[in-house]
């Protein structure tokens, strides 16, 4: 009885660690700081995984979307393939140690109880549990390609009129002056 009530109670906190792990997920503050000054200057900046945001003492926020999980930090990128790789191993055991016993009492003629085959959900996991080794090998070493080459700056030669870049009138005469190079983090 102990053993079924132990587990039960851990059964019980992974779900809840599950689900307060998953929450996390969509809410904004991963790190928050503030700038005090007078009210009007007063200013929060606050980011999550998928966006970082300025928000002024009126209520206003400017945000800036990440433009895709590869726009990380080379470390947290490469943690994150290293957990698939390590959920993929972890899947990968479990499916095979389960399948080796359904064989073993198979295959062994002194097994007199029903005797099973390897269900379709064993497969299912065996191809998930590649997919996640695969899928993290190669997030892995696509972010040790992309950290050996060097950064590009961005650069933005600006409107031709206060019109639009659309009525952009094309000269002959190309411009002398060298663009303007900004980094990622330009947008504040």
């Amino acid at each position: 009885m102990a053993s079924t009530s132990a587990e039960i109670i851990a059964f019980l906190l992974t779900i809840s660690g599950w689900v307060l792990v998953s929450s996390t997920l969509p809410t904004d503050y991963w790190k928050v700081s503030t700038i005090d000054g007078t009210v009007i200057t007063t200013a929060t900046f606050w980011a999550n995984l998928w966006k970082t945001c300025v928000t002024d003492s009126t209520g206003v926020s400017n945000c800036k979307d990440f433009p895709s999980m590869l726009a990380l930090d080379a470390k947290i990128a490469c943690l994150a393939g290293l957990i698939f790789i390590l959920s993929g191993l972890c899947s990968m055991t479990s499916c095979s140690l389960y399948a080796n016993r359904i064989t073993s009492e198979f295959f062994d003629p002194s097994f007199v109880a029903q005797k099973y085959e390897l269900g379709a959900a064993l497969f299912i996991g065996w191809a998930g549990a590649s997919l996640c080794i695969i899928g993290g090998s190669i997030f892995c070493f696509s972010i040790a390609e992309t950290s050996n080459s060097p950064r590009r700056g961005y650069a933005y030669n600006g409107a031709a009129s206060v019109m639009s870049s659309r009525t952009k009138v094309h000269n002959s005469v190309p411009d002398k002056t060298p663009p303007k190079h900004f980094d990622k983090n330009a947008y504040v």
